[in-house]
């Protein structure tokens, strides 16, 4: 046998040896590592499915809901909603909590409807922009069975020029005024709205309108 032929088997050995030595020592621990990683695996694919699964679930129960609102059954709509805010997953509960409030005021049940808007409203753990949607939502309703303070008590806070609901909340707040013969706070409210740039052309066109109506009849004078 050469020399060099010597060292390559004395290094092979070597080798092994290490190789060996390296599996005893650690062969427990890559295995352990690798069954976590099989198992972590298989578990953030089962968590997926599961989300994913409750979460089409909801979505469908959601949708049947709207269909039975939108055929007229109010009823079966409700219970269907209730049943959704009870086991929904997701934002489905508060989907459902919002679309009951206005299914009730579809009834006729007007008080109904403020009622949830306003719990929906007063609850902290929902996002500030569903919350003030919500307060919208009621102040419109009590446009037609309230008085101007209980609109204003709903939609004051949004008319700030950097909310971008104070168009609507605006608009609410001057029809209400208008309904009570305020016509100069109905006019200031109105035209606010017409001269907003950032309004949609539908709001700005109306609010136009019922201006132009406070001011030909000189009710605001």
């Amino acid at each position: 046998m050469s020399d060099d032929s010597f060292f390559r088997e004395v290094n092979e050995e070597i080798r092994q040896d290490q190789a060996r030595l390296m599996w005893d020592r650690y062969g427990p621990f890559v295995l352990g590592l690798a069954v976590l990683v099989v198992l972590a695996t298989g578990a953030y694919v089962a968590w997926n499915y599961w989300t994913e699964t409750r979460a089409n679930r909801s979505g469908d129960a959601f949708s049947q809901a709207l269909t039975l609102a939108n055929d007229g059954k109010n009823d079966e709509a409700l219970g269907a909603l209730e049943q959704l805010e009870k086991d929904g997953y997701g934002a489905y509960p508060l989907l459902a909590r919002m679309r009951a409030a206005t299914v009730l005021a579809a009834k006729g049940d007007a008080a109904g409807a403020v009622a949830s808007f306003d719990a929906v409203a007063a609850d902290t753990s929902i996002p500030g922009a569903i919350r003030d949607m919500a307060n919208l939502r009621a102040a419109l309703i009590l446009v037609d069975t309230g008085s101007y303070a209980d609109v204003s008590a709903r939609a004051e806070a949004l008319t700030a020029d950097t909310n971008p609901l104070r168009h609507s909340a605006r608009e609410a707040l001057g029809l209400s005024a208008w309904k009570e013969s305020r016509f100069a706070d109905a006019l200031t409210l109105f035209e606010q709205v017409a001269a907003d740039n950032e309004a949609p052309r539908n709001v700005r066109e109306r609010a136009t309108l019922l201006a132009e109506l406070i001011r030909g009849q000189g009710a605001a004078s």
